[in-house]
Formats: structure tokens, C-alpha cells, sequence
């Protein structure tokens, strides 16, 4: 059976983002939809919405937002199967525990009651880096939302255990029948200089061609099993954090790992994640990787 796409709902504009996302990724990859409330929601994220001038009881409440999100996913698309439950939880925990029987998490980029101008909320960023499964903070603007850049990117680093962030990204861009960019970056040593690069040993690769030839790696297993994906390559000198946010000005999505380190609990963001998930300029993917 097909484990569903989960999304963390709490009447926020993010939160309802998030669902009209995922409704659209439950119907091209088809998917069922489940969207869970956390009835502890509001120790983390603030102040209630007003539904109506006298403030509905917390079940009340709960049951109000997991119908009027059902309804609006019903409404954008009514052949993807969708189910609501409230769980008696707080969010991370109770998304956390969703993520084990999850074929992706998704969130909105920030909840109710947020400070003005904060870019990431923290339930948001807690479970990204704590998911046993994908994680997909919705964010950014209206057209990259909706898919109208027909791009998926993927960032590719050093490490070999970003294996399943590429193939998270090649299902992607096939399910979207869309062009998948893979994006390395790599940096000049610093005491090299671009008019007189003297000090490059002979029989040393240069860092761009070093960097190519680690992205055909990266990329050489799941080009085989996704031969229909057209699939362009990008060595970019900068820094990866830079270079991603650039990348993701006119992208559907950027995609990007993290690692889970022995006998540490949850996942290692790292800094390029965390950058990408408080200001990349369209929905950021984070997938855990190997051991």
C-alpha cells in the first residue's frame, strides 16, 4: 500500500498553502492526502484564528479546521483520496510520528500567532531536521507554488549519502514531466588566484573539473533508472548556500539532504538546508539520507 502524503495543518495561510501544494503532488505522484491538526498546536505557534466572534471550545476548534482543510483539498481536486484526523499531541511529536508511516511530511513555512517577519517557524524547522521521511516546507511565491517554472533542483555535495536527495529529486521531475537541474558548487582555493592559478599541481583535477566529474558520480545511477528525465548539469562557482538561493528564484523546487550522523539524535541540516528553508524563493525538499 502506498504510504500517503501528510500535511501539518493549523488554519494558518501557510498551513492552507501547504495543503493546496500537496493536493497537487498527491494527484500528480497519486497519492492519498492525510492532514492532521496537533491539538496542542497552540503552545508552539500563538493565537487562535477567529472563526466567529465567540471563540469555539479546542475540539471545536480542531474539528473546524480539519473540515474546512478537507473541504478546500476536496475542492481543488476531487479525485485525490483525503482524510482529516485532530491527534491529541503536540505538532513535532505528532508529525514526527507520522513521518513513520509517510510517503512525505509537508508543511507550511511559518504557523499561526508567528512573529511578524520570522522566515521559518519552528515546528517547520524541528521536524525537518528530525523526519525519518522527506520533508517539504511550502514557501515562496504564487508561481513557483504552482509549478509554472517546469524546474526541479537539486543540490549536490560531498558527501556520497546525498544518493537519496537525487533520487527524490529524479521521481520529482518525473512525476512533474518536468527538466531536473543537479547543482554543485565548488569554491578556488584561496590561494589561488583566477589571472595566475601558479601553485596547481600537476596531475590534480582543477576544482570545476573535480566537481564535474563528483556530479556525473552522483548522478550516474539514477540517470540509468530515469532515462526519460532530462537532466542538466550545473557546476557553479560560489558558495552552495548562495549558489542554491540563486537557483531557486525560478525552480518548482529545490531539493537538498541531510544527514543522519551515529549516535546523534535526529538529522545534521547543515548550514546550506538551513539557509534554503528560511529564505529559498520556492518550496524546499529536505531528504534524509543514510547513515
Amino acid at each position: 500500500m502506498e504510504l500517503p502524503l501528510v500535511v501539518g495543518l493549523d488554519g494558518s495561510e501557510s498551513s492552507l498553502q501547504a495543503v493546496d501544494w500537496a493536493v497537487d503532488e498527491a494527484a500528480r505522484c497519486g497519492l492519498p492526502l492525510r492532514l492532521v491538526y496537533a491539538s496542542l498546536w497552540e503552545r508552539y505557534e500563538g493565537s487562535r484564528p477567529s472563526f466567529r466572534t465567540d471563540r469555539p471550545a479546542e475540539e471545536v476548534l480542531a474539528e473546524h479546521i480539519i473540515a474546512s482543510g478537507v473541504e478546500r483539498a476536496g475542492l481543488r481536486n476531487p479525485e485525490v483520496k483525503i482524510s482529516g484526523e485532530t491527534l491529541p499531541e503536540d505538532a513535532v511529536s505528532a508529525l514526527l510520528h507520522e513521518a513513520h508511516e509517510s510517503s512525505a511530511l509537508i508543511t507550511g513555512s511559518r504557523g499561526r500567532g508567528e512573529v511578524a517577519g520570522l522566515l521559518l517557524g519552528s515546528v517547520s524547522l524541528k521536524v525537518a531536521g528530525r523526519s525519518v521521511c522527506p520533508v517539504i516546507v511550502v514557501r515562496g511565491a504564487e508561481q513557483n507554488r504552482q509549478g509554472s517554472s517546469g524546474k526541479v533542483v537539486v543540490g549536490v555535495g560531498d558527501s556520497t549519502e546525498g544518493s537519496a536527495a537525487v533520487r527524490f529529486a529524479f521521481r520529482e521531475a518525473e512525476v512533474r514531466g518536468c527538466a531536473l537541474h543537479a547543482v554543485r558548487a565548488w569554491r578556488r582555493p584561496a590561494h589561488e588566484h583566477v589571472d595566475s592559478p601558479l601553485d596547481v599541481d600537476e596531475g590534480v583535477p582543477a576544482p570545476e573539473e573535480r566537481a564535474s566529474t563528483l556530479l556525473d558520480e552522483a548522478l550516474r545511477e539514477a540517470v540509468e533508472k530515469h532515462p526519460q528525465v532530462d537532466v542538466e548539469r550545473h557546476t557553479i562557482e560560489g558558495p552552495a548556500h548562495k549558489v542554491l538561493l540563486d537557483a531557486s528564484s525560478d525552480a518548482d523546487v529545490v531539493v537538498v539532504g541531510a544527514v543522519r550522523k551515529h549516535g546523534h539524535l535526529g538529522l545534521q541540516l547543515g548550514g546550506v538546508a538551513h539557509v534554503l528553508l528560511h529564505h529559498a524563493a520556492c518550496p524546499v525538499a529536505v531528504v534524509p539520507q543514510g547513515d
